[in-house]
């Protein structure tokens, strides 16, 4: 007799809701895994054993790179960051103006380091016989303390107590405390190897492609590149504010000439590198004509914008005062666009909503010039210096409208005062106009995304499985939408139950369809989600002229249409 696997007792939905909820959870995301998508949800926990032995219970939670949503990646995170901090205090302690007021804080930093990298290293050591790297050979702490990434711990916390015990020199210390950057290898050794195995037998410049582009390939490594120029990025604009900042200037001037010839080459860099391999990008493929068209894209034209006055002043200072260029560095800050979504999406609504604000934004242009005008011939008499023309009224037009209110401007005659409350009324709900569409249109627009990733669940599924590439998809789009796992799990069940009840009532004559009431609800709602389909993976335009060059289409009917695709009217005309 086959043995049939124990089944788990379902909870009943009446009597314990919570733990039916709870086993619900369980169940979506087990499904989910099966199927290969495993989301980032701060929620999800391991499923880690708490009958373990203490120390592989521990290793499972704080180094085991295999499990998901423990702390290994938290743990990798902070000590990242801890390392690069200390980066920056080795620079500052070789600045006497900031280092000698603040000694005792930089020894209090120091120590605080030292005693989070021993700590590091000693769990480390404590743990190595669980690791999978050690774990199968003889002596796994000996042979944990000679690898080359114990090597690099122990050098990183060495320093410190090699000045506890021996009269070393202060400069040498701080030479070998620099050995601390060593440790991001840890980090960026596994990441370089799966780079590595992605990219086996493809060409130098797929790999570098793959390196600074969003494809299949990156991997971990293209995400640390990003967060690399992302923190670049922001660096150089922080450092372009403190350096207006006299006081921080005169102290750090030479440091922020290094930093930013710095950040200049490493954004150069970058910009050669996405000229050089964008022609492995969709669309740019021609050698010259396609980098061109590369050169032409707004990301492009930012990471430009980003070095050119660097190069300008460096090029050009003898022949003519450029130092105003240097305001300019602070477009690197819209290089960080790249990496979100949520900007793509706000261009998609402002290029679809652009006649309604442009309608919106001439008749703002009109109640400024008419509260100028009015304005003006009001208070001139009585303010000549304030009101001394309709241009210069205009500043105090829009302040008012604009509910700002300065109050350096005011009206001060009873004409002025009593059509100053009337326009400033008018204008809270003129000035609100564009925020109110903008804000909209972004909601519609993301919906409209996610209705787009719900149809291509309900095709992914129509075979009943999902392939790895369909699940990168998932994950990609998941993230760009900024969906949670629970959103998913819910997107992929609504799926299956469309997708069986489709192929339920397929079988079904559409009149023993109409006898049933809730097969006639759920077949409409299956024909409205397939027109719907249909109407976002047309195309408009040549939809609009196809029904103006045919009769094939009623009022009504093309009515219908426009009300499912988007809850729009119709237009005008046939």
């Amino acid at each position: 007799m086959e043995n049939k696997p124990p089944q788990t007792a379902v909870p009943n939905p009446a009597a314990a809701p919570e733990e039916y909820q709870s086993y619900q959870r369980v169940s979506d995301r087990e499904s989910m895994a099966q199927l290969g998508i495993h989301l980032d949800d701060a929620n999800a926990k391991p499923n880690i054993d708490s009958k373990l032995p203490l120390r592989r219970w521990l290793y499972e939670w704080l180094l085991d790179p295999t499990h998901e949503n423990n702390y290994h990646k938290v743990i990798d995170r902070w000590i990242g960051i801890l390392i690069v901090v200390n980066l920056f205090v080795l620079m500052f302690e070789h600045v006497p103006q900031v280092f000698e007021p603040n000694k005792h804080w930089f020894h209090i930093f120091d120590v605080f380091s030292v005693i989070v990298f021993t700590i590091e290293y000693t769990m480390r050591f404590y743990l190595a016989p669980e690791d999978q790297e050690f774990q199968d050979k003889r002596l796994p702490r000996l042979r944990y303390v000679t690898s080359p990434f114990a090597v690099i711990d122990f050098l990183a916390v060495a320093p410190f107590y090699l000045q506890a015990f021996l009269p070393v020199d202060l400069r040498v210390l701080r030479f070998l405390r620099l050995l601390r950057i060593l440790k991001l290898f840890r980090i960026l050794i596994p990441a370089m190897k799966e780079f590595s195995e992605k990219n086996a037998n493809r060409t130098f410049r797929q790999k570098m492609h793959a390196l600074v582009f969003s494809s299949d390939y990156g991997g971990v490594l293209h995400s640390m590149f990003d967060s690399f120029i992302a923190f670049w990025v922001v660096l150089s604009v922080v450092a372009v504010i403190l350096e207006s900042v006299e006081s921080i200037n005169y102290v750090l001037h030479t440091e922020f000439i290094i930093l930013d010839a710095v950040a200049v080459s490493i954004f150069s860099l970058e910009y050669c590198m996405r000229l050089y391999s964008c022609v492995e990008e969709p669309g740019f493929q021609s050698p010259i004509l396609g980098r061109f068209k590369q050169a032409k894209t707004f990301s492009t034209l930012i990471d430009f914008m980003a070095i050119l006055p660097f190069f300008l002043e460096a090029l050009l200072h003898h022949l003519i005062d450029l130092r105003f260029l240097r305001v300019f560095r602070l477009m690197r800050l819209l290089k960080l666009t790249r990496y979100t979504g949520s900007t793509q999406t706000l261009a998609k609504v402002i290029v679809r909503e652009w006649p309604v604000m442009a309608a919106s934004a001439f008749v703002m242009l009109l109640l400024v010039i008419m509260t100028a005008s009015l304005g003006y011939l009001f208070e001139h008499e009585a303010q000549p210096e304030k009101f001394e023309n309709i241009p210069q009224s205009i500043y105090w037009a829009v302040i008012t409208l604009a509910s700002v209110g300065y109050g350096d401007i005011s009206p001060i005659t009873p004409m002025g005062r009593a059509m100053t409350i009337i326009l400033a009324l008018i204008g809270i709900g003129i000035f609100a106009i564009p925020a109110a569409l903008m804000s909209s249109a972004f909601t519609d627009e993301l919906q409209k995304e996610r209705d787009i990733m719900k149809q291509n669940l309900y095709v992914m599924l129509e075979d009943g499985i999902i392939s790895p590439d369909e699940a990168e998809i998932i994950n990609r789009e998941a993230k760009r939408l900024h969906l949670t796992t629970q959103d998913v799990e819910m997107m992929i069940q609504k799926a299956k139950q469309d997708r069986e009840m489709k192929d339920d009532l397929s079988k079904i004559p559409i009149h023993k369809i109409a006898d049933n009431p809730n097969h006639a609800i759920e077949h409409y709602k299956s024909l409205l989600s397939e027109i719907k389909q249909l109407s976002i993976m047309t195309d408009e335009e040549k939809f609009k002229s196809s029904v103006a060059q045919s009769d094939r289409l009623t009022a009504s009917e093309l009515s219908l249409w426009y009300q499912i695709k988007n809850n729009e009217k119709a237009p005008s005309g046939p």
